[in-house]
């Protein structure tokens, strides 16, 4: 066993006997790399952790396999990522045959449980888009092999490693307004990034467990990290009153649609290369549509969301999700014993905003390219003071600079300790996603639903020293 083989399975051993954030330290050098092994070939797939990880990190890693229920998608996957790898599409298979070190999950979320699992006893480490799963059930099979595994799973939220929401963790964690006493948080959607969740297969919730889970899972990991604490009790009120069989008319797809000059949603992916060689070249292989009528009947999730959640810590937080915004942003206000924070991002009549709608959700998708750094404020009030503008240099390109930083902490520097504890592992990725449960599950009962009533976590008044 090399030296660098040896460092990555210590780290990992160690880490996982502190269960603080059981992330594994990806310590390989040139003359080993790491075996990645990628399952589910979609846009996001091939794009964060695929291409972005050949493009950046080829001199440490390399993918050994490549699965895909769809063989076209598979194909076109492997050429877009320059992966040179075989394909399968069978998981197992491919796990037997490559014998990879992590396993990356990029399917449709119902299924991430699956490969999570199975990665897990088959002996790799295993990194899952969010949500990690999509009900409690779900979660406790992941779990419960995460328990039995001398394995670890890592969840990739790359929202906590933006500057932005950095800086807020550390003014919470310094203190600066005291012990955080309640939270009023707010997302907002725009008609062009919210209504594409509905085009796709994002839509069903027996996919994607509702945007409570797919979406907000972002946020409510992001409230657990700033406010390090753990969800308690959730309440909430949603609908489905904008979209699905609210339209006033239906196609079959935007590309056919009868409708299509007067449907203010109508989206022409024949305009978009990328996504009609990814997605339209290949539909007669599984039928998925990816232009699909967000006024279709078969949409099951909900376009409106509130919630109250009360923290272990007793921090109550007000949270909603809107998804046909004229704008797309978010705020944030965190009262405090002494003082209060508040924040925002693309708020468009705080600041001149001159970038369209459609071009917000693009650039921040945006894996590559240099961008001139802007500064944005966060407002630091102490009682009997007035207040104080932080102003924190950031980027829009990659998730406001969080996805550049979380590869480099994952791939290229695990050894370096993370003052803001930003690596996240299972709890993280079930604490986020059972918030989002919890608040599905309320809207069905009309009943406040207790967390620790959903998997055999307790949650923690304070996370750090699990």
């Amino acid at each position: 066993m090399n030296p660098s083989r040896r460092t990555f399975l210590t780290s990992v051993s160690m880490l996982a006997a502190a269960s603080a954030f059981p992330i594994p330290s990806f310590s390989f050098g040139a003359d080993k790399k790491l075996r990645i092994a990628l399952v589910g070939t979609g846009i996001r797939g091939i794009t964060f952790w695929g291409k972005r990880l050949v493009d950046a990190y080829s001199d440490i890693l390399e993918f050994v396999g490549l699965c895909d229920n769809n063989p076209g998608r598979l194909e076109y996957g492997r050429r877009y990522i320059t992966a040179k790898c075989p394909t399968f599409a069978d998981f197992e298979e491919m796990i037997r045959e490559t014998k990879p070190d992590l396993v990356i999950v990029t399917t449709v979320d119902s299924t991430h449980h699956e490969f999570i699992v199975k990665g897990l006893d088959m002996g790799c480490d295993v990194l899952s888009e969010k949500p990690m799963t999509t009900d409690e059930d779900k979660c406790q099979e992941i779990l419960d092999a995460e328990r039995r595994s001398d394995k670890n799973l890592i969840v990739g939220f790359n929202y906590r490693w933006s500057p932005y929401n950095t800086k807020i963790k550390e003014l919470l964690r310094d203190g600066a307004i005291g012990r955080v006493t309640s939270v009023d948080f707010h997302w907002y959607l725009n008609t062009y990034h919210g209504a594409s969740y509905f085009r796709r297969w994002h839509g069903l919730r027996q996919k994607g467990g509702t945007l409570w889970v797919h979406k907000a899972t972002h946020h409510f990991d992001l409230l657990n990290w700033w406010l390090d604490s753990e969800p308690q009790e959730v309440f909430a009120y949603g609908d489905l009153e904008h979209y699905g069989s609210n339209g006033p008319f239906r196609g079959e797809n935007c590309r056919s649609c009868a409708h299509k000059e007067k449907c203010a949603f109508h989206w022409d992916i024949t305009k978009d290369k990328k996504m009609m060689s990814l997605y339209v070249d290949h539909e007669k292989h599984d039928g998925y549509i990816r232009d699909n009528c967000l006024y279709r009947d078969e949409i099951n999730i909900y376009d409106k969301m509130s919630a109250q959640i009360r923290y272990a810590d007793n921090t109550i937080v007000n949270y909603s999700l809107t998804t046909y915004s004229p704008f797309e942003g978010w705020r944030i206000a965190f009262n405090g014993t002494d003082g209060r924070i508040e924040a925002w991002l693309d708020i468009p009549y705080q600041k001149d905003v001159s970038t369209n709608q459609a071009e917000l959700h693009a650039a921040e998708m945006k894996q590559s390219g240099k961008e001139e750094a802007k500064y944005e404020p966060i407002i630091v009030h102490k009682l009997w003071n007035d207040f104080k503008t932080e102003r924190v240099a950031m980027t829009r390109g990659g998730h406001g600079g969080g996805d550049v930083r979380l590869h480099e902490k994952i791939f290229r520097h695990p050894e370096q300790k993370d003052p803001f504890d930003r690596a996240a592992g299972v709890r993280d990725g079930a604490m986020s996603l059972l918030i989002g449960v919890a608040a599905r599950k309320s809207i069905e009962s009309g009943q406040p639903i207790r967390v620790a009533e959903l998997t055999d976590l307790e949650p923690r008044a304070r996370k750090l020293g699990y």
